[in-house]
């Protein structure tokens, strides 16, 4: 039985890749301060606060929406690794473990919404 959303293996591999995303984007120009630095942190960060906001709701179908839209910042943040990736900002190395980590939390969220979805509705 989970107390609370910090109970939850993805939340904490949410936080773990938020933090990751702030290493890897510290060794980024300056001059990307207010471009994708700051993208790259929002969705990161996005995506276990949607997985506590949801959790907080009370309602499956609102966490399900939640989840969804943890989901959607993780999209984004694909897609901004790749971009920093290809403008040659930081190491193979710690893209590596940005992507292992994303792809790990977006397979867990795809089995939360998938149970979620299951249960018949309260």
């Amino acid at each position: 039985m989970l107390n609370s959303y910090k109970d939850l293996i993805v939340w904490r591999r949410g936080i773990d890749l938020a933090k990751t995303i702030y290493k890897l984007t510290d060794r980024f120009p300056p001059h990307e301060q207010f471009g994708l630095i700051s993208q790259m942190r929002r969705s990161a960060v996005s995506i276990p606060s949607n997985i506590a906001e949801g959790s907080a709701r009370g309602t499956r179908k609102d966490y399900g929406q939640f989840l969804r839209i943890a989901y959607g910042s993780s999209a984004e943040l694909e897609t901004q690794i790749e971009l920093g990736k290809q403008l040659g900002f930081g190491s193979k190395e710690d893209y590596n473990e940005a992507d292992r980590q994303l792809n790990e939390i977006r397979r867990m969220l795809n089995v939360l919404i998938s149970k979620i979805s299951l249960k018949p509705k309260t």
